[in-house]
């Protein structure tokens, strides 16, 4: 549904990007966040939604109540930013670090994972459970990161509606697991709460790839289906963040429907696992 169908008045084009162009300015000069480097199409669709969702009939209204309002931008940092998440989502991708890179992450004394973009943190929870199923997790730290403090909160809480764990089950079985994932969570109340021994190996932490720096080495970046709403320019500095932080030989997993083939970094990874998107970063010569 777009802002026409909720009574707006119509819009021209231009008039639209005008607003849309003064809305992202204004959130980064007001907010420091910075959006100005997303695909414009994906910010029109989520632009729209919010529109609807948030009983605006223009941007320059939604405008005027985040800038009054802090809880109107919370609000709308939700559709700005990624919220579809699943556990060991693309089994195969799960499957395909259990088999080829894992028996490589063997040789570290210790670990450190990047999970940029962690959105609710399914993702985080199902690299920490493959890596304590492969006796990896002790040594192990994850560093969890989005721009979302929302999400962060309930990422960080580990509590997912128990109607979803069929699906988690089904996926995590798909990855080539060793055990059942009921092992690492308790249900109660409709809700499944995760192991807080998982949680202990877990730093959920705010981090922007528009703005922010590398924060540490570490031997696996996973950042799936967030290059996807980034500009060309934008995605160069996410990659650039990557290979600063991965260690030579480090290992870069990307989603199935992105690729470093026309970005800045092609040349600096090299394919490991062509078919889940799966690099290694080039060793110096």
């Amino acid at each position: 549904m777009d802002a026409e169908v909720a009574g707006a008045p119509a819009k021209s084009g231009r008039e639209f990007e005008i607003e849309l162009e003064l809305l992202i300015d204004a959130i980064y000069h007001s907010y420091h966040y910075d959006f100005r480097g997303y695909a414009p199409a994906s910010l029109r669709r989520r632009l729209r939604a919010a529109l609807v969702s948030l009983e605006c009939r223009s941007l320059s209204q939604l405008q005027d109540k985040l800038l009054r309002d802090p809880a109107v931008f919370a609000a709308l940092l939700d559709f700005l930013t990624v919220q579809v998440s699943d556990m060991f989502r693309d089994p195969g991708y799960f499957r395909a670090l259990r088999r080829q890179v894992v028996p490589l992450l063997r040789t570290y004394p210790s670990l450190k994972v990047w999970v940029a973009g962690c959105s609710t943190g399914e993702e985080a929870y199902s690299l920490a459970i493959l890596l304590r199923e492969e006796g990896l997790l002790a040594n192990t730290l994850i560093y969890a990161t989005d721009i979302n403090p929302r999400s962060l909160f309930k990422a960080a809480s580990g509590v997912y509606d128990a109607g979803r764990v069929a699906g988690f089950t089904t996926n995590h079985h798909g990855s080539g697991a060793h055990s059942s994932l009921s092992d690492y969570y308790s249900a109660a109340y409709g809700r499944a709460v995760f192991d807080k021994s998982l949680k202990d190996h877990i730093v959920f932490s705010d981090h922007s790839l528009a703005t922010d720096s590398v924060f540490a080495e570490v031997q696996l970046v996973s950042c799936r289906n967030v290059l996807i709403y980034f500009s060309r320019a934008l995605q160069d500095r996410a990659l650039g963040l990557f290979d600063d932080a991965l260690c030579s030989g480090g290992f870069l997993g990307i989603g199935s429907k992105e690729s470093l083939r026309f970005s800045s970094y092609a040349d600096a990874f090299a394919d490991f696992v062509r078919d889940e998107k799966i690099f290694r970063k080039r060793t110096a010569a």
